[in-house]
């Protein structure tokens, strides 16, 4: 293999277990597996790639992928969707609430990531913004609309780092930045996807709030919002992209 496409052409079936003709021309990106298999089970299909890193699932043009977690595993997913390059990609992600006004189970809908993460720095430098395709978004709001929702915007900082709760000094960091939600990959696939020409969104979920120490993820609290909250925002996403697939809309912002 000597060119990207080569390898990509290779590892996206390696990493999934699904042939490239088998994809969807429309992607939903996740970080659990319980997305990918209820969207199996709601849709009455099988879940693919059982041994292999990322389970998906494929039904009505739309795939959903669960590649992991962090900033690194979503450029590689991103990377290997070149191979397909899909009509849109939407990241339904979870994120934990830096504002006093965000309760658990609010959406977050980002006009763009900041790139705190470093791994966008192999695609752009560090002037070039990590900005969504504003059709996606579009209509991402107005599917939330439609389910009689509301929604918060701004900016989402994306880290490497997991364990930073205890740490006060980037916590200021974050207050001065003014930065909406935090998480590790919305920055990076936002990049990644311009670099690649392929329109991308995301729809977050708050599933935390850690600037407090009781806000901080538990696995019981986790749980809470998984029970309470997922199948919605499973629901938006899917609604999302078949707005898009049943209008014909396109949602390159830009001609590449």
């Amino acid at each position: 293999m000597k060119t990207k496409q080569d390898i990509v052409e290779n590892w996206l079936p390696r990493y999934t277990g699904m042939p490239l003709e088998s994809f969807g021309r429309y992607i939903l990106l996740t970080n659990f597996d319980n997305y990918v298999r209820k969207f199996a089970e709601w849709n009455k299909v099988d879940v693919k790639g059982e041994d292999r890193a990322m389970l998906s699932a494929t039904a009505q043009g739309i795939t959903i992928i669960n590649f992991g977690m962090g900033s690194p595993n979503a450029a590689t997913i991103i990377d290997c969707l070149s191979a397909i390059k899909p009509e849109a990609c939407l990241f339904l992600g979870k994120c934990g609430g830096l504002k006093k006004k965000h309760d658990l189970g609010h959406f977050i809908l980002p006009i763009a990531g900041i790139r705190g993460e470093g791994t966008s720095n192999d695609y752009f430098p560090p002037e070039v913004p990590s900005l969504p395709a504003f059709a996606l978004q579009k209509a991402i709001s107005t599917t939330i609309r439609d389910y009689n929702q509301d929604y918060w915007t701004g900016t989402v900082y994306t880290t490497n780092r997991r364990v930073w709760e205890w740490d006060e000094h980037f916590k200021e960091y974050l207050i001065k930045i003014r930065a909406m939600a935090i998480d590790m990959e919305t920055a990076t696939i936002f990049s990644t996807a311009f670099y690649n020409e392929i329109p991308a969104g995301a729809l977050l979920l708050v599933s935390d709030q850690p600037m407090v120490p009781d806000g901080i993820k538990t696995e019981s609290s986790d749980r809470a919002v998984t029970s309470s909250f997922v199948d919605l925002h499973l629901k938006i996403g899917i609604d999302s992209l078949k707005q898009l697939i049943n209008k014909g809309i396109t949602v390159k912002h830009l001609r590449y």
